[in-house]
């Protein structure tokens, strides 16, 4: 970030965002790059203000929302509405699909102008990635919270945690690594010179963007522009005002119209329409398990259709863990749990969804988690900051969540501990469940769930390294997971028996909150190509480079010395 961005919280709190956003802009380089400070809306400070304004003058309000195709505004016929969660009777937007003609258009627009986007210099691409988070960070940073909580149910710290740090994050970090990526070259000879050009790729990318998070979908569409390349953007239903608030930003820090294609779509319409286009140069997708697979069945049997091998990014989810060993602090794996477990409803990929405690601590772990449960409060985090986590995105995610809570009540092999109401008559509450299971791979223990439902399985003290070897081979995922214990021994024992159990692996802290460039997330198996978003390693995916030697002797002859 900017160098402004490096003093104290003090003086941020002294100025308005307009007036904080004109002081600190500045032209950004590489070496400013920090990871923005996270606000904390306490009582009285200016955030908490902005912030409920920016939520009083979202009331009852919805945005009408087109597609963005070749930099116009288009409707079609097919409108559709995003409801609030916690009401879902506020319609928060309005919107169309694209059809396919559109989204063909689309495609068109984009390859119009991807040459000369690809030319640009990489400098003059990353400065505007600089300037939106510039602007995220101070006048749209009210807004965008406000538009990520009432549309997508967040409170206000996991908001501010997504849709403004870890999205600034993003986009500072990848245009740093990007400015960086331009010094890494091969080794040239006195003879010759060589230079490695990182173009786009040949073709367009997809960009498929879920509800959870706010920051992914900009980063989804953003990375691969940063790297020059033109992006077909399908956010996702459910996120619908928070994904056209970020692609607004966009154009106002100076992306060029045609780059990024706006194109809200019905999934299999869209897929369908990308992945028969002859120009499919990548898809960043994530999601469901099934939908990426779906896409990569298409791609492989239109192979012989493209222009090149399309590049192919997915992740896909977990079924993350948490494994409580006898030497571990008690408050702070309880502590970790409900946090992992429970903010944001679960609908986290990287949440904690079964937790794995000794006999011989589980008496205190399950007092401690109760009492903690009990504290949990559900409810508008619009209207009520006190608020721990809202309702969860929609009615099919209510009806899949309440479907474990009703197979949790009639299975003989689990005992609901706490929670398990469901409510859907003013928005789609859940009550954060925890359940006991006597078979640890009964069903709920490996299948995600994406919801506030924990499953813990309590194992004979003396067992812990038959649990590993358990935990590891369990869930088709490797996504996230955590070992709380104090035996360094059984951290180190821990971490080489669950190398491959999670891409993201915690020792003494919970599984989720990874930071943009401390922790480059991403998992593999079923959790998807672990390309690490938010590490240098992640641009690269949407580079095509290109080798140039130029040799400053002339070749005077083409026989070899053993020839003579």
């Amino acid at each position: 970030m900017c160098s402004w961005h490096t003093k104290t919280n003090v003086l941020r709190s002294l100025l308005s965002p307009f007036h904080f956003f004109r002081l600190r802009w500045h032209h950004c380089s590489a070496a400013d790059v920090k990871n923005e400070p996270i606000l904390e809306f306490k009582h009285g400070s200016p955030e908490r203000e902005a912030l409920q304004k920016a939520l009083h003058d979202l009331k009852d309000k919805t945005e009408e929302i087109p597609c963005i195709v070749g930099g116009e505004e288009v409707w079609t016929k097919d409108v559709r509405y995003q409801p609030s969660p916690f009401k879902h009777s506020h319609k928060v937007a309005k919107y169309c699909y694209a059809d396919k003609g559109l989204l063909n258009k689309a495609i068109d627009a984009s390859l119009s102008v991807r040459r000369d986007w690809d030319l640009k210099p990489v400098e003059d691409r990353a400065q505007i990635f600089f300037k939106a988070a510039d602007i995220l960070s101070g006048p749209r940073r009210a807004e965008i919270l406000a538009k990520t909580m009432i549309g997508q149910g967040k409170t206000a710290i996991q908001a501010e945690i997504d849709a403004a740090a870890e999205l600034i994050d993003f986009f500072r970090f990848n245009a740093k690594y990007a400015l960086e990526l331009q010094h890494v070259q091969p080794i040239s000879v006195p003879i010759s010179t060589n230079t490695m050009v990182y173009r786009g790729l040949e073709g367009f990318v997809a960009a498929v963007s879920p509800f959870n998070f706010t920051a992914i979908g900009g980063n989804l569409a953003g990375a691969p522009a940063l790297m020059g390349n033109v992006v077909l953007w399908k956010p996702s239903d459910t996120a619908m005002l928070s994904s056209y608030a970020v692609y607004k930003v966009l154009l106002e820090a100076g992306l060029p119209p045609n780059i990024i294609q706006f194109v809200p779509a019905d999934g299999p319409v869209f897929g369908d329409t990308v992945t028969s286009s002859e120009h499919l140069g990548g898809i960043n997708f994530t999601g469901s398990v099934l939908t990426f697979r779906h896409l990569w069945k298409q791609v492989a049997g239109n192979l012989e259709r493209y222009r090149t091998f399309p590049r192919l990014a997915g992740e896909c989810g977990g079924k993350n863990f948490h494994f409580v060993h006898k030497s571990a602090d008690v408050e702070s794996a309880v502590n970790g749990t409900i946090r992992s477990a429970f903010e944001y409803g679960g609908q986290k990929c990287s949440a904690c969804s079964r937790l794995y405690v000794p006999d011989s601590l589980w008496p205190q772990v399950k007092a401690r988690l109760l009492e903690e449960h009990s504290k949990i409060k559900v409810g508008n985090p619009a209207d009520d900051f006190s608020t721990f986590f809202s309702a969860v995105i929609d009615e099919k995610a209510f009806r899949r969540i309440q479907s474990w809570i009703k197979h949790a009540e009639t299975s003989p092999n689990l005992s609901i501990l706490a929670g398990g109401k469901c409510d859907n008559k003013v928005g789609y509450f859940v009550e954060p469940s925890i359940i006991e299971t006597k078979d640890p791979l009964e069903k709920i223990m490996t299948e995600e769930i994406f919801g506030p439902v924990l499953t813990v399985y309590v194992y004979p003290e003396n067992k812990y390294k038959e649990v590993l070897h358990l935990i590891d081979s369990t869930s088709p995922y490797s996504l996230t997971g955590a070992v709380f214990a104090q035996d360094k021994n059984v951290v180190s024992e821990a971490t080489r028996l669950l190398r491959n159990a999670a891409g993201n692996f915690y020792v003494n802290d919970k599984c989720t909150g990874a930071v943009v460039a401390q922790q480059p997330f991403g998992g593999s198996r079923a959790s998807g190509t672990n390309d690490k978003p938010g590490g240098p390693h992640y641009i690269l995916r949407w580079t095509s480079p290109q080798v140039i030697k130029e040799t400053h002797v002339p070749g005077n002859e083409w026989t070899y010395p053993y020839m003579q």
